[in-house]
């Protein structure tokens, strides 16, 4: 299978691309999961919308919806200026349940919508069910858009036969590490107009040591958590790296003055080992 083709990469870390419908998602976000409730939290949240991030992504389990919640409301800038994505949580699927835990997530950000609702998992047997609630939370403009995370092809095929919404984003694992492997994937939401997103681009640590990448790093001056990002957003992937530290966070947004060249870009395609550092949904049923 080839490589997909490099994407115009925008200018800023509040640049957008579109979604479905009239709806467009920052290319670059600020993942908040293991963020601890509390104060680190909301200074990591206030520290991203000071360096220039619009879009916050956090989720049910992480147990820190209503800390996002206040530093959006901090007044760093408007909350029509940042994008929001939570996500449903395995143990609240179903109809009723689905809609039950959208409420409880509104009234921890305090917001009367959210941008992006995902379904966290592909938890077997409840998914379709699950599915016309976020429809209707689409339909009655309580979610500006819907979508899935950690779903592979056997999972978007399901939903796509039955689906009267195709899912807007499918945010899943990615970097070069495990690319080629995720490529069936990449493939199917780009020809259902389903935009990528990548949670833990920069592999949680464990290969920014890695010689390739350093070496690339290296010829650019950068850090090699810079450049995996970067890699990101040439795919055309929106990237949600994830940090508590306000020098880390602001790091990882200032990738939109250097470029990776083709055969770089080449060379980290070519590490992929198929690397899952938390969940594997591949073997989800």
């Amino acid at each position: 299978m080839t490589s997909i083709e490099q994407h115009t990469v925008p200018d800023g870390p509040g640049a957008t691309l579109p979604l479905r419908g009239d709806t467009r998602i920052p290319v670059l976000g600020l993942g908040v999961f293991r963020a601890p409730a509390g104060g680190a939290t909301q200074t990591a949240v206030t520290a991203a919308l000071k360096a220039g991030y619009r879009h916050i992504d956090t989720a049910a389990v992480y147990g820190n919806e209503a800390d996002v919640g206040r530093a959006l409301r901090s007044g760093v800038v408007d909350r029509d200026q940042v994008f929001l994505t939570t996500k449903l949580w395995n143990a609240d699927h179903g109809y009723e349940r689905a809609l039950a835990a959208f409420e409880r997530s509104r009234r921890l950000l305090d917001v009367d919508h959210v941008d992006l609702y995902l379904v966290h998992w592909p938890v077997p047997a409840l998914r379709p069910e699950t599915w016309r609630a976020m429809e209707h939370l689409l339909e009655s403009g309580r979610a500006k858009a819907i979508g899935v995370s950690n779903y592979m092809p056997r999972h978007l095929e399901e939903l796509l036969r039955s689906a009267n919404h195709v899912p807007a984003v499918n945010q899943i694992e990615l970097s070069p590490y495990n690319y080629r492997s995720r490529l069936d994937t990449i493939e199917l939401c780009r020809a259902n107009g389903i935009q990528v997103e990548a949670y833990s681009p920069l592999t949680k640590g464990l290969k920014l040591a890695d010689p390739p990448l350093v070496r690339i790093a290296g010829a650019h001056g950068r850090s090699t958590a810079q450049v995996l990002i970067r890699w990101a957003l040439q795919k055309g992937v929106v990237v949600l790296p994830k940090s508590t530290r306000a020098e880390r966070i602001a790091a990882n947004a200032d990738v939109f003055d250097f470029a990776l060249t083709d055969a770089e870009m080449a060379t980290l395609d070519a590490l992929d080992e198929n690397l899952a550092t938390g969940w594997d949904p591949t073997t989800a049923p």
